[in-house]
């Protein structure tokens, strides 16, 4: 009997558990209803709601209803994971503006760092360094190692989540300076030291950037020896090639090179081949990148949607000028015979170094964009031809002459890739995108410079010109590269995609109106169609402006030590 009273009593407990999960499983802090739901997979969409409770997805399917504090209606609209920027220049302007109006307008939720340079590990001499070269953006390094950055930015608050590879550059500077020398091996050890340190932190993995001094003067070695520290991890390495032009072949096979002893996966930044007389080389590129593909390396790339890059008038001359760091290369510009032979260099065709000036083809080709120096701003927007003309110089007395006024590297636009080339790397399952940018607004100290156009367009341009109007790829190949793509590559932790469990970045968006609006004359434009964007479940753009709250966190790649 005692027995069966127990059971009993059980029993009559069950329909209130029960009811009480039904209840539960139909109540979401946030409901997205009608959307027409892309997962990140790139497999076919559905009509389907997507229920949001705290920072993540729970749940997509049909919910009538349901219940929830905050009901999106998406009728109409594409709703997708948020957007990852493979290649983020938003380190300082986050600082200054966390918004991230520029990239948020398009969709992006996610931002990646460290080509080359990365905001950590620092020293005295760096931080000092870093702190005279500010331009427009000024603002106090309240952080040493990279892992302090990143959770500087989620603790001061910011738009997006943002996650960072180590800078080779970083790296070398730290222990050798900006002096074209080579490490011996207790500083190839302290490299390595830091390298391990940053990693344990959840650093994502190297990144290189070899055209630049003093990147330029490491060897192949140098970054094999990081890698595989990175490698032990789980990490990635990920390179703006040691060159993109001449000798683009040679960098291709460098950065495999690398992966194979390393046992490192590897990325190419912004895949091009720059000035016209490589354009015929993408083809020989790509069907590098699938052969090692099939051999079992992990090759891929990212890229911008735009035919010109963005960097300074330091890329038109050669690395030996830059020994020593800006403070010597200011120096040398005011030596007349140096001066001439700089010139000399410059004027030179060579395979020893990337030329970006002569790549460009023609001093109207190249574009000035950001002067520090106000009296130099006016030229903002005038091509390096028209203001020689108005100095009444040569151009490549003209370059030397607005590095040494400004006494900084100068923004610069070179005009140097084929459309068609930028069609047919798009096409390629293994491309994601990256805006190579820093994510503005057209306020405040951004109106001092111009951007590249890519600052405010970049994921907008893939989605309405190469997507809507030119079908190069379908939307749901799109939107995969835009995100499962690059989260999985990244092994970033359940983003990426739209599935239960998974963090709720999301965007909404309309596929018959998004688009870019920058130009290279009037960059300052935000990019239109994206009208509500989720970050960690919260939202952040809310019918096309900004809500007023900061949800972005710092995430960590799978070697972080907990």
């Amino acid at each position: 009997m005692k027995t069966f009273i127990c059971l009993l009593a059980l029993l009559c407990m069950l329909p209130t558990f029960s009811f009480g999960q039904d209840r539960a499983s139909n109540e979401f802090d946030v409901i997205i209803r009608g959307g027409t739901v892309y997962d990140g997979s790139g497999g076919a969409s559905v009509k389907a709601d997507v229920g949001i409770k705290a920072d993540k997805v729970v749940k997509i399917g049909n919910l009538k209803g349901a219940k929830a504090v905050t009901i999106v209606d998406a009728t109409g609209m594409a709703v997708a994971p948020g957007f990852i920027n493979m290649l983020s220049w938003s380190t300082e302007s986050l600082i200054v503006d966390p918004r991230s109006l520029g990239e948020l307008k398009q969709g992006v939720t996610t931002q990646i760092f460290g080509e080359g340079n990365s905001m950590g590990p620092l020293n005295d001499r760096m931080k000092k360094q870093m702190k005279d070269d500010q331009g427009d953006l000024k603002y106090e390094i309240e952080w040493t190692t990279l892992a302090d950055y990143l959770n500087y930015l989620e603790r001061r608050g910011v738009s997006q989540n943002v996650a960072s590879y180590i800078g080779a550059t970083t790296i070398r500077q730290y222990v050798l300076g900006d002096d074209d020398k080579q490490p011996t091996a207790e500083q190839i050890q302290q490299m390595r030291d830091l390298v391990r340190k940053e990693m344990e932190a959840g650093a994502l993995g190297i990144g290189s950037s070899l055209i630049y001094a003093p990147a330029f003067y490491a060897k192949t070695e140098e970054l094999i020896e990081m890698c595989k520290v990175a490698a032990q991890y789980k990490g990635k390495y990920i390179s703006h090639m040691r060159s993109e032009g001449n000798q683009l072949i040679q960098a291709v096979d460098e950065l495999m090179r690398i992966a194979r002893e390393a046992k490192i996966p590897a990325e190419i930044y912004h895949l091009k081949a720059a000035g016209q007389i490589n354009w015929k080389k993408m083809d020989q590129v790509l069907a590098m990148v699938e052969s090692a593909r099939k051999s079992g390396l992990k090759i891929t790339a990212d890229m911008y949607t735009y035919p010109a890059g963005a960097t300074g008038l330091d890329a038109a001359m050669p690395p030996w000028v830059l020994d020593g760091g800006y403070p010597a290369l200011f120096k040398r510009l005011q030596d007349p015979a140096t001066r001439a032979k700089i010139v000399e260099e410059i004027r030179t065709p060579t395979d020893k170094w990337e030329n970006l000036y002569l790549a460009a083809g023609s001093a109207d080709k190249v574009l000035l964009v950001g002067f520090k120096n106000d009296k130099l701003k006016p030229l903002t927007g005038k091509t390096l031809g028209e203001v020689a003309r108005m100095r009444g110089t040569d151009p490549e007395n003209t370059i030397l002459d607005l590095v040494l006024e400004d006494q900084s590297r100068v923004g610069t636009v070179y005009f140097l890739m084929d459309e068609e080339n930028i069609k047919k790397q798009i096409a390629y399952p293994w491309v994601s995108f990256g805006s190579d940018a820093e994510s503005e607004a057209p306020e405040g100290a951004f109106l001092k410079s111009n951007p590249h156009p890519r600052a405010y367009g970049n994921f907008a341009r893939l989605l309405g010109k190469y997507v809507r109007e030119e079908k190069v790829i379908s939307l749901q190949e799109a939107i995969r590269r835009l995100s499962g793509l690059p989260a999985t590559n990244l092994g970033l932790d359940r983003r990426g995609f739209l599935k239960p469990g998974y963090f709720a970045d999301v965007v909404i968006f309309d596929a018959n109106t998004i688009a870019d609006k920058a130009t290279f004359d009037k960059p300052h434009q935000f990019a239109v169609g994206v009208r509500d964007v989720f970050v960690n479940g919260v939202q952040m753009l809310k019918n096309g402006e900004h809500a007023g709250k900061l949800s972005g966190r710092a995430l960590w790649g799978p070697g972080k030590k907990t």
